[in-house]
């Protein structure tokens, strides 16, 4: 990977939290079956100009002591590159910019929940225990990616494999 160092932005509250509005304490019309679906706005700038698509994962590594595993948010594969890229709030669900979504741990067996509207899209953070921090990793691509919507994460893995021409991380608290 090269040394550019894309810029991610995502809003914050005063505290530097994730706001409610994407998580847990989102208004019940923002929610599907209990789950919060509202996508935050995403803002990245420096995308190298050889880059053709981007990626994103938003995951939860402090779930592991909760469900012994890293708990998948969302993901989203070839994202059209341009220098400065605006994921606009909601994107998740309304998606214009036609990108692809993976399966987020909702479709997991321990998880499961059969709607696509919840298991393929963005979920937002309902940590059980404490505030949890997440990770917002955004990839600049050479390519687009050989996915179907509804992929897993080790299939970005292996199918972004050699393609990644850089990416950054940003990470935001979520309140219990």
């Amino acid at each position: 990977m090269e040394d550019v160092i894309l810029e991610i932005i995502l809003p914050h509250d005063q505290n530097g939290y994730l706001p409610d509005q994407y998580s847990k304490h989102a208004a019940k019309e923002n929610l599907r079956d209990g789950f919060p679906i509202i996508s935050p706005p995403v803002i990245i700038n420096n995308v190298p100009v050889e880059a053709k698509t981007l990626a994103l994962t938003f995951l939860d590594f402090d779930a592991v002591p909760v469900g012994g595993f890293v708990w998948i948010h969302w993901l989203a594969a070839n994202i059209p590159a341009k220098t400065q890229v605006k994921i606009p709030e909601n994107a998740s669900q309304v998606n214009d910019l036609s990108f692809i979504q993976g399966r987020n741990s909702n479709a997991g067996a321990l998880a499961y929940h059969d709607d696509p509207l919840i298991n393929q899209r963005y979920v937002g953070p309902q940590p059980p225990d404490r505030d949890h921090q997440y990770q917002l990793t955004v990839y600049a691509l050479r390519d687009k990616l050989n996915l179907q919507a509804g992929y897993w994460l080790n299939d970005f893995y292996r199918e972004a494999e050699g393609l990644i021409i850089t990416s950054s991380q940003l990470l935001i608290p979520g309140r219990v």
